[in-house]
C-alpha cells in the first residue's frame, strides 16, 4: 500500500495543475491574511485584535475554510485527467485492485490536507506571534485544536470532490456539479427543512467545524441558528468522509473503465 501511495504522490510532483492550485491556495490565503492585518479602524490595525492568541486560531481556520473549494477542484481535475488519459484503466490492467485505487486517492487527499493544515498552523504562529504581546506557550497553543477541525473539514470538501469526479468523470461537468451542489443545491435544501434536520447535512456539518468568529454576537441580531459545535461536528464529518469514499468505490467497481 505504501508503495502504491508513493507512486501516486510521485505522479503529482511533475503535474503543473497540482502546483498551480497548491500555490494559488497558499498565495491567496497569505495575501488575504496580510491585507486584512493592514486594515485600520479608529487608527488601530485590525490585525492587532483578530490575530492575537488564542483567538487567531478560530479566525484563521474560518478564513482558510473559504479556500477549500480550490482543493476540491484540484482533485476533480486530477482524477478526471486520469480517466481522460486511461491511467486508472491501466492501473487495473496492471493488477491494482479498485479498492486500492480509492485508498490511494484517500492517502493523497490526506497528504494534501495535512500539508495545508500545517501551512495554516505555520501562518497562525507567524501572525499570532507578530500581534500578541507577551505570548506564552500556553496562550499560543490554546485553541490550536481548531487546526485539527480544519483538517477534517478540508478532507470533507475533498471527499465530496472525489465522489463527483468518479461519478461524472468529465472535468468541466464534474466541477460545475461540485460547485452547484455545495453552493446552490444544499443551501436551497436548508431553506426548505427545519434547522433541527439541516444541521446534519454534509456541507452544514463541514462548515460547523470552522464557525464564523463572533457568531454569538451576530445571532443576537439575526436570531439563533441551529448549528453543531466543532466538537459535535467531528463524528458526523468523519462519517460523511467515509460515506463519500465508499460511494466512490462502488462507482469505480460497478462501472466500466
Amino acid at each position: 500500500m505504501i508503495r502504491y501511495l508513493t507512486t501516486e504522490l510521485r505522479k503529482l510532483f511533475p503535474h503543473r495543475t497540482f502546483w498551480l492550485f497548491l500555490l494559488l491556495y497558499m498565495g491567496l490565503l497569505l495575501l488575504l491574511l496580510f491585507s486584512a492585518s493592514q486594515v485600520q479602524i479608529n487608527n488601530q490595525a485590525i490585525g492587532d485584535n483578530l490575530y492575537q492568541f488564542p483567538d487567531i486560531w478560530a479566525t484563521l481556520t474560518y478564513i482558510a475554510s473559504n479556500f477549500n473549494l480550490l482543493l476540491g477542484i484540484l482533485f476533480i481535475t486530477l482524477i478526471t485527467d486520469e480517466y481522460a488519459f486511461r491511467t486508472i484503466r491501466q492501473q487495473v490492467i496492471d493488477g491494482l485492485f479498485r479498492s486500492d485505487i480509492i485508498l490511494n486517492k484517500f492517502g493523497v487527499v490526506l497528504s494534501v490536507g495535512s500539508f495545508c493544515s500545517l501551512y495554516v498552523f505555520g501562518l497562525g504562529l507567524v501572525f499570532g506571534l507578530q500581534h500578541t504581546p507577551a505570548a506564552t506557550p500556553a496562550k499560543v497553543f490554546s485553541g490550536s485544536l481548531h487546526v485539527v477541525y480544519y483538517l477534517v473539514q478540508a478532507l470533507g470538501y475533498m471527499s465530496i470532490a472525489v465522489f463527483f469526479a468518479f461519478l461524472i468523470r468529465r472535468n468541466g461537468l464534474a466541477i460545475i456539479a461540485y460547485l452547484v451542489y455545495t453552493k446552490i443545491i444544499e443551501p436551497l435544501i436548508h431553506w426548505q427543512i427545519p434547522d433541527e434536520l439541516d444541521k446534519y447535512f454534509p456541507m452544514k456539518v463541514f462548515s460547523s467545524l470552522t464557525p464564523m468568529p463572533g457568531r454569538e454576537v451576530f445571532e443576537t441580531i439575526t436570531g439563533p441558528t441551529m448549528q453543531l459545535s466543532p466538537q459535535q461536528a467531528v463524528l458526523p464529518a468523519l462519517t460523511y468522509i467515509l460515506l463519500f469514499y465508499l460511494l466512490s468505490f462502488l462507482l469505480l467497481k460497478m462501472r466500466d473503465l
